[in-house]
């Protein structure tokens, strides 16, 4: 049976390289962003723009759009990234990565619950940087405090969607070199998106709920 995946953030980086390695794999992918863009046009697969993930409306819409898809995984990739520390955190900037990157992957999956054949697959695109454990140099507040939401929001969807046999992993996909680290990361899209994609394909409701490096390690909470 062929599968369909759909992808948020998808016009550009790990979401443009995610949508280019599912295809190669032989899904249907939903790309959806809130402007294309000439790279992702060239993909050849069903692109949905004009949608903002922070807007209810606008989700909403896409839910409307898709009524009769039936989904196979979903991947909440749509995030951003602002530099902050404590004597000039803009607090107008935390709250825009809370929405963004704690707030949206909920709504989204909220909207298109339905949509999720059983046996489907959820991933949230986070970041260790959200793993509390691990923060040895502190800062970016807004940035670690949405992923380590992000993280909790997804421990509650395993949790809620296990017993309709969705699992839900959480993912880091490393310092990826994209506009969002402009460019300065240790791994290029293509190969984050190839790792992410095994650790999707890997993931089962004995995995649900658990954070990886998209490397296969086991990241602390």
């Amino acid at each position: 049976m062929e599968r369909t995946a759909l992808v948020t953030g998808a016009n550009r980086g790990i979401g443009l390289a995610l949508c280019r390695r599912l295809h190669e794999r032989g899904r249907e992918v939903i790309a959806v962003c809130r402007k294309s863009s000439p790279a992702l046009d060239a993909l050849g697969v069903r692109i949905e723009a004009g949608v903002d993930v922070t807007s209810d409306d606008a989700v909403a819409g896409l839910a409307r759009r898709l009524a009769d898809v039936a989904l196979d995984e979903i991947v909440c990739n749509a995030g951003i990234l602002r530099e902050d520390g404590l004597d000039d955190a803009a607090y107008s900037e935390i709250r825009a990565q809370m929405e963004v990157n704690a707030i949206a992957p909920v709504r989204v999956v909220a909207a298109l619950r339905r949509n999720l054949r059983r046996g489907a697959k959820i991933a949230l695109i986070t970041s260790r940087m959200g793993s509390i454990g691990d923060n040895g140099s502190g800062g970016y507040y807004g940035y670690r405090m949405s992923k380590a939401a992000l993280n909790a929001a997804g421990v509650s969807l395993a949790r809620d969607l296990a017993s309709l046999g969705i699992a839900v992993a959480i993912l880091h996909p490393g310092f990826v070199r994209t506009d969002m680290t402009e460019g300065s990361g240790n791994i290029d899209p293509d190969d984050a998106a190839a790792q992410l994609v095994d650790r999707v394909d890997a993931l089962s409701l004995e995995t649900t709920g658990t954070f990886w490096h998209a490397n296969g390690q086991v990241l602390p909470w």
